[in-house]
């Protein structure tokens, strides 16, 4: 049987994902945004929430963690590193690692840079990543707490994943993503087509996630960093942490 993603809505631009095995009976809870529209969704599925998964300490994604354990009884993974800033938590998690989720491997991958600890959870036999705040359609998460070359060096992580890989990003800022996009990569026609799809999409109340790597890596500025075009345009020509830095300095005061 197969394992299935159910997203949806929470918060102000939060997803919420559930995972779910159907032959055991797991279910995980990938970040806990709202606990109350987590265990609503999972009920509404007649599943039960057995473990969680943090991509990183930020409230939006760990806040509902305790409330979320005491209604289910969940194990909750938290990424090393960060435990001291996640209230409830019973397992710490290294980045480069793998476990076992219901017969499938899951990698855990090093996304540092939004946060010092970021990991994402990527399922190869199922051609998923659950990446958090680390990429998103048209974008990437703020530097909080890294640096442009430990952010571009996860952007080559994630870009080193399969081409086809589902990336189940955390938040939907993809209309914001894309007219900063066109303003700094407006010859890109590959762009074109995916801007005028995130408008539809959005135009029509649907969600732009899950993106797929494939369309990111032709249209997505933080991950192109290291071409040609766009390092001209940035006045970095050579240097891709550079140029990565500029991007996302212009993307912060856009």
């Amino acid at each position: 049987m197969a394992i299935i993603v159910h997203q949806f809505p929470c918060l102000s631009d939060n997803y919420g994902f559930l995972l779910h095995d159907e032959a055991s009976g797991e279910t995980v809870a990938i970040d806990t945004p709202d606990a109350s529209v987590y265990l609503a969704e999972a009920a509404a599925k007649g599943w039960t929430i057995t473990q969680i998964w943090n991509t990183h300490w930020h409230p939006d994604h760990a806040g509902g963690n305790q409330a979320i354990k005491d209604a289910s009884g969940c194990n909750i993974i938290a990424p090393k590193g960060e435990g001291d800033k996640i209230a409830c938590y019973d397992r710490q998690i290294e980045a480069g690692t793998e476990f076992d989720f219901a017969g499938h491997k899951v990698h855990v991958i090093d996304v540092s840079g939004h946060t010092m600890g970021h990991i994402a959870f990527h399922i190869p036999d199922a051609g998923i990543a659950f990446v958090g705040d680390s990429i998103f359609a048209l974008g990437c998460g703020r530097m909080f707490e890294g640096t442009p070359d430990m952010m571009w060096s996860t952007m080559l992580r994630l870009r080193a994943l399969p081409n086809n890989t589902t990336l189940y990003c955390a938040h939907e800022y993809s209309q914001a993503n894309a007219r900063f996009a066109e303003h700094i990569d407006s010859g890109n026609d590959a762009l074109k087509n995916y801007v005028q799809f995130i408008d539809e999409q959005r135009e029509q109340g649907k969600p732009t996630v899950p993106t797929v790597l494939a369309r990111e890596l032709d249209t997505n500025p933080f991950l192109r960093a290291d071409d040609s075009v766009l390092q001209a345009k940035m006045g970095h020509e050579g240097d891709a942490v550079a140029t990565f830095a500029a991007i996302r300095s212009a993307k912060d005061n856009f």
